[in-house]
């Protein structure tokens, strides 16, 4: 019996790191826009991590690792935007940007990923970005959207269309 158990162990920690090797930097920058923060971006990070290995025995296969490992994501950033600690400091972090031409960080996503559309799409609201996001950066399908989100396949369309349009206006803004 402890064979067994050492057996499924090696299981676990294997896949474990198979899932960070092919997850962690997707799963970063999905979190980065969300909190909009790098540091806090790798301790969520970390969080989904842990979380995965405390209950990789109860993933269902209802849907890949991917989208299970985002949805985990997902959650654990909207607890962050809803927290108290958030909330206290958000007023801070507008003051500090408004003095700080930008942080290195700032400078490397945005040079990576696109300077100009990368701002943009963080400027949008929440549930505008998070549809962006999860559609063209991380090619998930608007069924695997549904999964993650649990917003209705209808909804995630409007979404997408509303958020385009928005990305529209604020090129027209520039030119």
């Amino acid at each position: 019996m402890g064979e067994k158990k050492r057996e499924n162990r090696n299981e676990r920690n294997e896949l474990l790191r198979e899932l960070i090797d092919d997850y962690a930097e997707q799963i970063k920058r999905l979190a980065y826009t969300y909190v909009k923060n790098w540091a806090v971006a790798d301790d969520i990070t970390q969080e989904v991590f842990i979380s995965c290995f405390k209950n990789i025995d109860h993933f269902r296969g209802d849907s890949s690792y991917k989208t299970w490992l985002f949805k985990i994501t997902v959650n654990r950033c909207k607890d962050y935007l809803k927290s108290k600690w958030f909330r206290a400091i958000m007023p801070l972090r507008s003051e500090e940007k408004l003095k700080t031409v930008g942080s290195l960080d700032d400078g490397l996503i945005q040079k990576s990923e696109g300077e100009e559309i990368s701002q943009k799409v963080l400027s949008l609201s929440i549930k505008y970005r998070e549809v962006i996001i999860l559609f063209y950066y991380e090619d998930l399908s608007i069924q695997e959207i549904e999964q993650l989100t649990g917003v209705k396949t209808e909804t995630i369309k409007t979404r997408l269309r509303r958020a385009k349009l928005q990305l529209r206006e604020l090129y027209k803004e520039v030119e």
